[in-house]
This record gives C-alpha cells, structure tokens and sequence, in this order.
C-alpha cells in the first residue's frame, strides 16, 4: 500500500514537472520554448538573475502577450500599413543587430590593438599636478609676519596652526588643506603655493579676501594617463566602435541606395 502510495506521488510529481516545463498553449496557439528562452535572455541581459521565479515571469509575460495578440487579430489591427511597417522595421533592426553581434564575436580586440589605441590616447591626457598644503590663516599683516619669525626660529607648523589660525576647517589638523589641484585655491593663494618647494613654506604672508595666509607645501604629485588595466574597457569599446563603423562604412560603400 505504501509502495502504491509513493508511486502515486511520484508519478504526479513527475507529470507537474512535465506540464510546467511543456510550452504553453493559447487558444491552440503554440509559444515556443525558444521565444521563452530569448526573454529570459533579454531579462538578464537587464541584470536579472535567471531563477525559477524570474522563468516563469518570462512564460507569463509570453502568455499575457499571446492573448493580447489573438484579440487584436480578431479587431483586424495586423492588417494595418502602420502595423506591417512596424514589423518590417522590428526583424530589419533584429537581424541589423544579430550581424552586429556577429561581426564582434569573429572579430575581438587583439592585445595588440588595445596596446596600440592606448599608446595613441596616453600624450592626450592633460598632466594633472595636485598639491598637499597647509596654512596658517591670521587677520593681519603683522600677525603672519609674527608666524614665519617663529616658524624660523624652529616653531612647529602643526602647533602653530592651532594656536594661531583663524580657519576653522584646518586649524585643528595643523592647517592641512589635503590634496588638492591648484585651480581650486583662489590665485594669489595658488600662485604662491605652486611657487614653493616640496618642505617649504612662504617667506612672506599672502593676502586673500579671507586674512593673510602663511603656506607650506608638504608634497606635489602629478597625475599622468592612468595605467592600461585600469581603461581596458573603455579601450576595447572604443576600438570595438571603430571596428563595427568601418564594417558597416564598407557594406555601404558596396550597396546600391537609389
């Protein structure tokens, strides 16, 4: 009786299965495994993980669609010119992109066409220099005078900073601005920043809109092209377009248009 019992089971589990997986009918209209597949292809290519559930959304969808169809039928909208023009364009643009598709996979970019492309852009990267910096912001002329004399006579920067500066963004941190390109200071600031030496500091106060400043340049560092790895992608993508325009500029230079 048990063994019948299990048996029974199996046998309905097995046949579920079946019936899920068979494609689906509509009013004795067939979809096709294959159309099911290439939504499901279309979905991940979304970004959607393929999962049972996000399957049986495709089937559904397929379904939904396929109803909708049969209605529209039976209202004679598939003997429309917009609609027949429409379908023209859809498996004119479908194949357009299966060529596409095609043409990339027979013709990859090569290591040597990256290396080559990336020789090419690397003088067009504008030289970047960013610089480290600190200052000392006081409200007069005298009070920064006062600052580079015991900075000279062998003051801390960082102490002095903290017990002189006005700027409350950098005065704890012993006036460090961080790293940043000169463009971002206002010039008078920058023109006497990018003027110092790695280590040095200014030998008279700069005047901005904001006090007198004493400025000292920590360090400098200048930002060539970024290395190959970093812009592959962007790399192939770029000779990829290059390939695919030239493709496509020949079939046309070999076509007919009247």
């Amino acid at each position: 009786m048990r063994k019948t019992l299990l048996l029974s089971t199996l046998t309905v589990a097995v046949l579920s299965t079946t019936a899920l997986a068979a494609p689906p009918v509509v009013n004795g209209t067939t979809i096709s495994q294959s159309r099911i597949d290439a939504v499901v292809r279309m979905m991940e290519a979304q970004g959607q993980p393929v999962t049972p559930d996000m399957q049986a959304s495709a089937r559904d969808q397929l379904i939904t669609a396929e109803i909708l169809r049969q209605a529209a039928v039976k209202k004679g909208l598939d003997k429309s010119p917009e609609y027949k023009a429409e379908i023209e364009n859809m498996q004119t643009m479908a194949l357009a992109s299966r060529l596409i598709k095609d043409f990339q996979r027979s013709n990859p970019v090569s290591e040597a066409q990256l290396r080559a492309e990336y020789d090419k852009i690397k003088s067009q990267f504008p030289e970047k220099k960013s610089y480290h910096a600190r200052h000392i912001l006081v409200p007069t002329e005298a009070e920064a005078k006062a600052v580079i004399d015991a900075l000279r006579k062998g003051k801390p920067f960082d102490q002095l900073a903290k017990e002189k500066s006005i700027d409350p963004g950098s005065k704890n941190n012993g006036g460090d601005l961080g790293w940043s390109e000169a463009s971002n200071f206002v010039a008078p600031f920058s023109e006497a920043m990018t003027k110092l030496s790695k280590g040095q500091v200014t030998s008279e106060p700069v005047k901005t809109e904001f006090g007198w400043h004493v400025i000292k340049l920590d360090d400098v560092r200048t930002e060539a092209a970024p290395p190959v790895e970093q812009i592959r992608p962007q790399l192939e993508q770029r000779i990829m377009a290059g390939k695919i325009e030239k493709f496509i500029s020949d079939l046309k230079a070999k076509a007919t248009i009247q």
